[in-house]
């Protein structure tokens, strides 16, 4: 039987769920995987970034990377940063925003701000305990989400949430992450950090195919391994979580975010992105 991803996408979530649950093998699907590119989350750069902007994006670039996710504008306007990203033919794959530059009269300058970056993804970096302190708060976070979903998607723009370690512990048999994205709506990006997930018991590959065609970002991070491991050298089923993200995940960019360091931070995030070269990425 021959399945490409385009048959699945026709045929919708009724079919990546029953794939979900291994009714579709995975080697059905490998051929129909597509060329996702490959960005830097420049939090994996944070004590360098912040004091040259220009010569760090140009090493980031030369590197092999296609594009970069801010964490922070380094106090630089974003013409300013655009015109740095264009000189090194780099993209803006993201953008971590707080919450408050989305509500009320902020949205109305974060949307313009990231126009001028060039940027669609309005990524919600983490939020207060509040936010998920109870089942109906975590609806009600979902409901946020998905109203301010709605305000950007007419200029092209997507929002979501990232993932963290605890957003997988389960109460009552079912985790924070589920309940939020069961209860928003689909035009919420799950930005899943695989790391993170693992961290806190989570499965990201399970996670992948439980929501297709929410992962429009995917955090890389490794999980295990010697202390500072770079993608490729822990214990995450790479293998697997990319062909999940190929073909029914919805991924437009992989993130790399790399928190700790065998060497120095730009040595580290380089062996990331030449494994993922070997990886055939």
């Amino acid at each position: 039987m021959n399945i490409s991803r385009r048959d699945i996408l026709k045929f919708g979530a009724g079919t990546a769920a029953l794939w979900a649950t291994s009714t579709i093998p995975l080697s059905a699907l490998e051929a129909t995987t597509k060329k996702i590119p490959i960005g830097l989350q420049l939090y994996s750069l944070r004590d360098i970034c912040g004091k040259d902007v220009p010569g760090t994006l140009a090493a980031v670039a030369k590197m092999g990377y296609e594009g970069v996710e801010f964490a922070g504008y380094f106090n630089r306007s974003a013409a300013d940063l655009r015109k740095i990203l264009d000189q090194n033919g780099l993209k803006c794959c993201g953008t971590h925003t707080s919450i408050d530059t989305l509500l009320g009269d902020r949205l109305k300058a974060t949307i313009a701000y990231n126009k001028t970056l060039g940027n669609p993804f309005l990524i919600v970096p983490s939020l207060p305990h509040k936010y998920f302190a109870s089942a109906a708060a975590t609806k009600e976070t979902a409901k946020l989400l998905t109203d301010i979903a709605a305000k950007v998607k007419s200029e092209g723009m997507h929002v979501g949430y990232h993932a963290h370690g605890g957003d997988f512990h389960k109460i009552n048999g079912q985790s924070t992450w589920d309940l939020l994205f069961e209860s928003a709506g689909p035009d919420v990006v799950m930005q899943l950090d695989t790391g993170n997930c693992l961290d806190g018991g989570g499965d990201p590959v399970a996670v992948l195919k439980k929501f297709p065609g929410r992962a429009l970002t995917l955090h890389l991070k490794e999980h295990g391994g010697k202390g500072g491991a770079p993608v490729g050298e822990g214990k995450v089923n790479w293998k697997e979580v990319f062909q999940v993200c190929e073909t029914v995940g919805g991924t437009q960019w992989y993130v790399i975010e790399q928190e700790s360091y065998r060497g120095s931070p730009l040595e580290s995030v380089k062996q990331c992105i030449e494994n993922m070269r070997k990886m055939g990425k």
